[in-house]
């Protein structure tokens, strides 16, 4: 039990979103999981800082915020204003990913990076060591409810392989198709934080969902 479970806000019921908020304190989620969408960099918008502000003073979970935006680093100030934990931005977005993630531990966050199902682990080789965590994509950005990538597995190995090799703690996060079973295959290849959406909103007993996720 020692990974750690952020439900994806992205699949939650908006019609009732403080209820949902609540399921998600009441529940052994460990984070919230906030996909930020402009619609350049993934074919979706989501939504953004209204929606953040608006939850912040019920939620009792950290903030994990994901940006699928281009130029994230525009948006790391009012990001570290509202209150979040973790601030994940696209390699493939970043221009100047050490000053980005730089920035983003000068507001007090800890810094993530994503790497898309397409973008190799070896990328990371020069900045691995200044991130908090890695963020790998198991679907293609921008929607909720893809099928799993199968070669998500292999390369969470992988991945962790270079941390260790390098002595480091960054923790591997995955993101997309994620359910019991795929869980079980992530976490045995090194995954430490699991994304999932539809798979716990979407269930009977989103609560009893977590608890299983979390139990594996």
């Amino acid at each position: 039990m020692n990974h750690k479970i952020a439900p994806s806000l992205l699949a939650a019921d908006f019609l009732h979103l403080e209820q949902e908020i609540e399921m998600i304190n009441n529940s052994d989620a460990d984070w919230l999981h906030m996909d930020i969408m402009d619609g350049v960099f993934v074919p979706n918008i989501s939504f953004g800082f209204p929606v953040i502000d608006a939850i912040k003073p019920v939620l009792k979970k950290p903030m994990d915020v994901h940006l699928m935006v281009v130029e994230p680093q525009k948006f790391i100030h009012d990001i570290a204003q509202s209150g979040v934990y973790l601030m994940n931005v696209h390699y493939e977005a970043c221009t100047h990913l050490h000053r980005t993630i730089y920035g983003i531990k000068q507001e007090g966050m800890k810094a993530g990076v994503t790497l898309n199902p397409h973008t190799p682990i070896s990328l990371l080789e020069d900045i691995i060591q200044d991130v908090d965590m890695v963020l790998l994509m198991s679907v293609n950005p921008g929607f909720g409810g893809q099928p799993f990538i199968e070669h998500s597995v292999e390369k969470t190995a992988r991945l962790k392989d270079m941390i260790n090799r390098k002595g480091l703690h960054t923790l591997i996060e995955v993101d997309g198709g994620v359910n019991k079973e795929t869980a079980k295959r992530l976490l045995t290849a090194g995954a430490d934080v699991l994304v999932t959406g539809s798979y716990i909103f979407k269930a009977p007993n989103p609560q009893q969902a977590i608890k299983e996720l979390k139990d594996l």
